[in-house]
């Protein structure tokens, strides 16, 4: 019997979680889609894993055999596809780097720069991905290592060096009456309708909303966005405004969107993450050290801002 790792993982995190709520947000997917996967793997199994109700899953007897021997399956089915992503990448002198956005602001191309003197003749490939995942590829081993807004879902789990620190801003409609200010105080903006990342992006979505700085006030979603240019039109049109890192007012120009300082919340930060499997991997080891080089004036720079 084939059985696809997608549903012996969802089945993992439920059985680690015990509910199904936490589950899917550490899943970067919606309650019910998590309800049919784990559905879809008890009719392939013939079993019944979980025992449902109001307080949680509860493994059944063979739900619990099973939790015991999945985290080694996929333990090394992870590192059997690294290996052979990672061969395959070395083979042709390609680092691969997820991001997500404007992946290290101006310092990217420094660190790119600063890693093909350390490494002649090998090619840094970068690939974005859209806001559904926050770890632009890293956590399924898409990628070898990534330059990602932090705090993202999953990060406890990798390895993060901390790039750039600097503040969080507004995108807001040009033609609202708020754009008129030189800063706006967030509580200005808890009654705004919100676009937000799609649900599949967990807490990271909730960060970007500030529910945590809110005081209790529910949020107000306005539209859903997954890429940059759909967040753009969304705020453009008036469908609502969207805190948003500093940078963006310099990489993500757009008629009808105009940016301002926002007081009361957090600051955002950019970091380099890679998989504890890389420790040893002494190509992503000098990516790392080509992103430090550059971390001091980064940090430095944002500050005088």
């Amino acid at each position: 019997m084939d059985i696809d790792t997608r549903l012996l993982r969802y089945f993992a995190a439920v059985a680690e979680e015990g509910h199904l709520t936490r589950a899917a947000e550490r899943l970067f997917i919606s309650q019910p889609a998590l309800t049919k996967q784990i559905k879809q793997l008890e009719t392939q199994l013939g079993v019944e894993l979980f025992t449902r109700s109001r307080m949680g899953m509860a493994l059944t007897e063979a739900g619990r055999v099973l939790a015991e021997r999945i985290p080694v399956v996929l333990e090394d089915w992870d590192l059997a596809l690294r290996e052979t992503r990672s061969a395959s990448s070395r083979a042709s002198h390609v680092l691969r780097v997820g991001f997500v956005a404007s992946a290290a602001n101006e310092s990217t191309q420094e660190i790119i720069g600063s890693f093909a003197q350390r490494r002649p003749g090998w090619r840094v490939e970068m690939r974005q991905t859209d806001w559904s995942d926050p770890t632009a590829g890293l956590a399924d081993g898409q990628v070898d290592a990534a330059l990602l807004r932090l705090p993202f879902p999953g990060q406890d789990t990798l390895r993060v060096e901390v790039l750039i620190t600097e503040p969080r801003w507004v995108g807001i409609p040009t033609t609202h009456p708020l754009s008129e200010l030189a800063e706006i105080p967030f509580r200005q903006l808890w009654d705004e309708p919100f676009v937000a990342t799609p649900t599949e992006s967990g807490w990271w979505r909730d960060y970007w909303l500030a529910t945590e700085e809110r005081e209790g006030r529910p949020v107000k979603i306005g539209a859903i966005a997954s890429n940059p240019d759909e967040w753009l039109t969304a705020i453009a049109n008036g469908y609502g405004v969207s805190l948003t890192p500093e940078a963006t007012a310099r990489f993500y120009q757009r008629p009808g969107v105009t940016y301002r300082p926002v007081t009361g919340v957090s600051p955002s930060q950019v970091g380099v993450a890679w998989a504890p499997a890389g420790d040893n991997d002494a190509v992503i080891g000098d990516f790392v050290r080509a992103c430090l080089r550059h971390r001091t004036s980064a940090t430095v720079e944002q500050d005088n801002i």
